[in-house]
């Protein structure tokens, strides 16, 4: 049985950052998918790749797996023992977490590798 299933979704996602003083684009509301962050130094804006933003800096080509859920409150470590695993094979993350579920993204050069590491250390990956 797998520690835990994720679903590499088909989208390509860009990571955009901004000033915190920066007003938040309209554009990214109307995205299919958007994680915003914002704090004292920063505003960090998520959105797949066919949203165009006028970011300050853009980290563009990543891939998102998604931990499927809902996952309780109560469980511990599912995105350290995720993280850990990548970061033993050198493949770097940018973790976003939902009140349900944890997605990982990881840069497009990257995905193939971290399927294998992650399928090798009993987690299933769905790929379609």
């Amino acid at each position: 049985m797998p520690k835990q299933t994720l679903q590499l979704l088909s989208d390509y996602f860009n990571i955009h950052s901004f000033t915190p003083d920066t007003e938040i684009p309209k554009s990214v509301f109307s995205a299919s998918v958007f994680f915003i962050g914002k704090t004292f130094d920063e505003l960090s804006i998520v959105v797949p790749a066919n949203v165009e933003l006028a970011s300050l800096e853009v980290e563009k080509n990543w891939r998102a797996l998604e931990v499927l859920g809902p996952l309780g409150f109560s469980l511990t470590g599912i995105l350290s023992n995720i993280s850990g695993v990548l970061a033993s094979n050198n493949i770097s993350i940018f973790a976003i977490s939902t009140f349900d579920t944890d997605y990982i993204l990881i840069k497009e050069e990257s995905v193939a590798m971290a399927i294998t590491a992650l399928t090798t250390n009993d987690y299933l990956v769905i790929t379609n």
